[in-house]
């Protein structure tokens, strides 16, 4: 039930289950009735959520809303606890902090660089492919859409192959945590943590042609990296490379299956892949909203006051299907123009990764609708489960037949 608090904002603190279940639907519902709503946020305390195109992208700049969990009022944002080793991250940080470490890691991140990965990563979609091809049916997440990113990110940094199962273990773990296991997130934060520790201190006595390595040298010869700074930095890295990546590949694949006339109009014309991924983010992205942030100060953001120290959530999902900004945006089309979206952000925040991300999911969506011309749904569309959490969107599974 809807009230007005005395800002002229919505309160529905109720909101929270419902975006889980059907959050697109939801926040059209939300979008059309006000620019920003009070709900309860993704860790259950209030927040202000951001709903319209314009707003969103504003805000996703505003210096005025910080990441550094230092703004939030006391009391008022209690997220998952992280080591200082965790939590010295891109994530929890304003400039001049963020600014220096997000120039050290862009060079990893470079146009160059990322287009040298190129046929690598083909070669990885087509080894994975030709393990599931004699099976004619595979779960692709589990298959494909999360061993890729995983295996590319883990060669860039320099991560034993061994690890790789376990990091997605620990990933889901904190993402989406078990309600049966209340210890698992906190568990999957010391492995994560002692993981790290130990590989940081292999590639400083051993080190390699790769980025951790490269950022043990920034950090052991000069002041550019803190040793909290160091840790957290490659977590994030491993972290949101995969996270990212595994929801956008497996959301594009079951968005073509779920619009067989997209799906012809891209066997028909393939060099419309590389737009379509755009569209791919836009229609259905990885992260409903992005990274909570904090009023420094109090903030008016459509018309409703935001106190100094609160919560606000901008829900990028709701921003890509406002009709202000996308005509007809409820529709799948791989021909749009869906430049301009803000599944990845936007301002000094954008995804550095994102060049990486849009390059495997070309690729493995390129990949595999060459190899499976017959390429299905293996399971009714409404017995597909996805991660129960409004932080992400992505599938526990994505079962096909080919």
């Amino acid at each position: 039930m809807e009230h007005r608090t005395p800002q002229g904002g919505p309160e529905n603190p109720d909101t929270r289950a419902e975006l889980i279940a059907d959050p697109h639907g939801v926040y059209a519902r939300l979008r059309e009735a006000a620019p920003v709503h009070r709900i309860a946020g993704t860790d259950g305390r209030p927040a202000w959520l951001v709903t319209r195109y314009q707003d969103v992208r504003q805000a996703l700049a505003d210096p005025l809303l910080s990441l550094d969990k230092a703004n939030a009022r006391a009391g008022n944002y209690q997220g998952l606890a992280l080591p200082p080793a965790l939590d010295a991250n891109l994530l929890n940080m304003d400039p001049p902090d963020h600014t220096r470490i997000r120039r050290l890691v862009s060079q990893a991140f470079t146009p160059r660089r990322v287009e040298g990965l190129r046929e690598p990563i083909r070669r990885t979609a087509d080894a994975l492919l030709d393990a599931i091809a004699p099976q004619g049916r595979a779960d692709l997440i589990a298959a494909y859409a999360a061993p890729l990113p995983i295996s590319v990110i883990c060669d860039l940094l320099g991560v034993p192959a061994h690890i790789r199962g376990d990091f997605r273990a620990w990933t889901d773990a904190i993402i989406a945590p078990d309600p049966a296991r209340p210890r698992a997130a906190k568990e999957a934060v010391g492995s994560i943590l002692a993981f790290y520790t130990e590989l940081i201190a292999d590639k400083r006595e051993s080190p390699a042609d790769d980025l951790l390595s490269a950022l043990v040298t920034a950090h052991d010869e000069g002041d550019t990296l803190s040793g909290d700074e160091l840790v957290s930095l490659a977590f994030l890295i491993l972290f949101a490379a995969y996270e990212n990546t595994v929801h956008l590949i497996g959301n594009a694949v079951l968005a073509v299956l779920e619009h067989p006339d997209q799906l012809a109009a891209l066997r028909a014309e393939p060099r419309l892949l590389e737009g379509a991924v755009e569209e791919f983010a836009r229609y259905d992205g990885p992260a409903p909203v992005a990274i909570r942030r904090f009023a420094k100060q109090d903030v008016t953001i459509g018309g409703v006051t935001i106190p100094a120290g609160e919560t606000v959530l901008l829900s990028l999902a709701s921003a890509n299907r406002d009709p202000g900004r996308f005509p007809d945006p409820e529709r799948l089309d791989v021909t749009r123009d869906a430049s301009g979206h803000l599944a990845l952000g936007h301002g000094i925040h954008y995804c550095v990764g994102a060049p990486l991300a849009r390059m495997e999911t070309e690729i493995a969506l390129g990949a595999l609708l060459d190899r499976f011309p017959r390429l299905s749904l293996d399971a009714p569309e409404t017995g597909l489960r996805r991660r129960p959490t409004m932080r992400s969107r992505g599938l526990l599974a994505l079962p096909v037949r080919f």
